[in-house]
């Protein structure tokens, strides 16, 4: 069963691939477009599996228990780790599955990504965020807190969702310039027509829904996640403590594997080495996003993804707090810059004419 995490895995980091499921651009275009087009896609995966999981939850197939709320971590983790992955130019996921295209600044992210994580979970660091995380508040999830069934939730979400995806497939669509294809059928599917976000957010939600009673009957009692196995992941590598590979690691294990077949089928896989400054900024963007994730309790996919569909705080506040990190840094480090510049060249004298 634990080879399931590894098929799972393959699965997600292809159709993230094929399909650009950003969720740092999702976030980002928040502030910058003041589109909502990918972050209604990323709404549709929330949905899609809070009702695949409460019906499992009700079949007895799984059972949802959550921790009380660690709300201080929660809110500062998630903001630090909103503004890291604008740094790091992709979030735990997008860095795997950029990874896989050849992106060295991904590796570099990456890398610095899942060693502060294992630092801050079981390194020098790990009493520091245990503590940090025992400031908690009794209630868990939202259903709870208000006395109602979570399908009322789950009904208001679907319903909430499903009209801002209305809004933007009725909106009128822009013509686009296409190459002729050179592929057919189901390779043409697969591997040249780009995929329509909402599209690729059903099957990313259909996996996120089987990746819970696959996970579970391993012993592994989650969903999705990305911040505990790259974390035991790198423990593994320098300790040799078998016991650490999981259904998680081989799922971030396929991550890799996925992605990388849908960028080199598609011709999309190709070396990139980055600049100086960029280089930099994955560094940075990386190390803090392993340090925000351990303290918040999950990145973008275990919490802000898997924790909000099944109503937990952390989940929810997790979203909001990594939404307006990402705009904080999208300000200084994206439209304040190019702002700063305008004025710049505005500014500057014309050229006197000889």
């Amino acid at each position: 069963m634990l080879l399931s995490g590894l098929a799972v895995g393959a699965a997600l980091g292809f159709a993230m691939q094929r399909g650009r499921f950003c969720v740092t651009g999702a976030f980002r275009d928040l502030w910058i477009t003041r589109n909502t087009r990918w972050f209604t896609a990323f709404m549709v995966v929330v949905a899609l599996q809070s009702v695949g999981v409460f019906a499992l939850n009700g079949l007895g197939v799984i059972h949802l228990t959550t921790p009380h709320f660690a709300w201080l971590a929660t809110i500062v983790g998630a903001f630090v780790f909103g503004f890291a992955i604008v740094l790091a130019g992709g979030c735990a996921t997008g860095t795997f599955y950029r990874s896989g295209e050849g992106l060295v600044g991904s590796w570099i992210a990456l890398a610095m990504y899942m060693l502060v994580a294992a630092v801050a979970k079981y390194g020098p660091l790990g009493p520091s965020t245990k503590a940090f995380r025992s400031i908690t508040v009794p209630g868990a999830t939202i259903h709870e807190s208000l006395g109602i069934s979570p399908w009322l939730l789950v009904l208001l979400l679907v319903a909430g969702v499903g009209l801002a995806v209305r809004h933007h497939l009725t909106r009128p669509k822009r013509a686009v310039a296409t190459l002729p294809p050179e592929r057919t059928g189901l390779a043409h599917l697969l591997f040249e027509k780009p995929w329509h976000p909402f599209a690729t957010a059903i099957v990313i939600g259909v996996l996120a829904i089987a990746a819970w009673p696959l996970s579970w009957a391993t012993g592994r009692h989650s969903g999705l996640g990305i911040t505990t196995p790259s974390a035991n992941a790198l423990t593994w590598l320098t300790t040799g403590d078998t016991d650490l590979i999981d259904w998680g690691v081989l799922l971030i294990a396929g991550l890799l594997v996925g992605s990388f077949i849908a960028a080199k089928a598609s011709g999309e896989f190709k070396i990139r080495v980055p600049d100086a400054r960029t280089t930099v900024r994955s560094i940075a963007g990386g190390a803090l996003m392993g340090l925000g994730a351990s303290w918040a309790g999950g990145c973008t996919i275990g919490n802000a993804m898997v924790s909000t569909a099944t109503f937990a705080y952390q989940g929810w506040v997790s979203l909001l707090f990594m939404v307006l990190g990402t705009g904080v840094a999208t300000r200084l480090f994206i439209t304040g810059r190019r702002r700063n510049r305008s004025t710049a060249t505005a500014a500057s004298p014309a050229p006197v004419p000889t």
